[in-house]
């Protein structure tokens, strides 16, 4: 189908998502990552709340409305956003109580997206392991992957890692040579978080060597502060435009 009108008329506010998106061939290269991702990321949300484990479920609450965010799924970005929040209070009785609602409109998006994009596949397929340097994108948002393979996949092969001990397992293979020119971090990860990432990376000195931005939607003055605590580039929070993560990318590869 897609017909913009569709999504209007389905309460989709794709005229912020065209100001970070820039175009309409993006937005809907990127939501074809976003409808071949989004069951997953719903099976971990269910994994964790079943077995009550707040912080977890906070990170994978987190990413779903910041994806949300970007594509303009605003009601279930909020929905996302008060689930985020309360499980980091550790609130699983506001959690229980309100799962069905989450559901409920998650289930709502994947019908609009499904119908505004009909059988459309990913244009996208992973390159043969080549000896280019690398980008490191640790981080489980769509968006993100999507912006830096537009930009980047001709000149850099590109990883992928979406939690930390992922990410962990990338920069120790690369620690011998000289490949990893850039990595994008998030610091909401789970199993090992990115401040454990950068705490690995300052004992063994590889931050110059593999230089560091992160990539968060926790703006909060203490994440802030402790982040620039570390040999760190730059941060790029959440939602940024195509524009802005290019030049961040770029100014991380040349470490300035």
């Amino acid at each position: 189908m897609k017909d913009i009108s569709y999504l209007k008329e389905h309460g989709v506010d794709v005229n912020s998502s065209l100001e970070l998106f820039g175009d309409i061939d993006t937005y809907n290269e990127t939501l074809i990552e976003f409808k071949n991702g989004i069951d997953g990321k719903l099976d971990q949300i269910d994994k964790f709340f079943k077995d009550q484990d707040m912080p977890n479920y906070a990170i994978y609450v987190h990413s779903l409305k910041s994806d949300c965010k970007y594509f303009g799924f605003l009601k279930l970005a909020e929905i996302a956003y008060e689930h985020e929040m309360k499980s980091k209070a550790n609130d699983y009785a506001y959690v229980k109580d309100s799962y069905d609602s989450l559901l409920e409109e998650a289930a709502n998006v994947k019908k609009i997206v499904n119908e505004y994009l009909g059988g459309t596949e990913s244009i996208y397929q992973d390159k043969e392991t080549s000896h280019k340097d690398i980008i490191l994108v640790a981080d489980d948002s769509e968006v993100i992957r999507i912006f830096v393979k537009k930009i980047f996949n001709e000149e850099y092969d590109l990883a992928f890692a979406k939690d930390g001990e992922e990410t962990l397992n990338i920069i120790k293979s690369h620690e011998n040579d000289n490949r990893l020119k850039a990595i994008l971090l998030d610091l909401n990860m789970p199993k090992v978080d990115g401040f454990a990432v950068l705490d690995y990376m300052k004992e063994n000195n590889l931050l110059s060597k593999m230089p560091v931005t992160i990539v968060s939607g926790d703006s909060s003055s203490e994440a802030i502060n402790k982040a620039f605590t570390y040999d760190i580039v730059d941060m790029l929070n959440k939602p940024f435009s195509e524009a802005k993560i290019k030049e961040v990318v770029e100014k991380t590869i040349n470490n300035e």
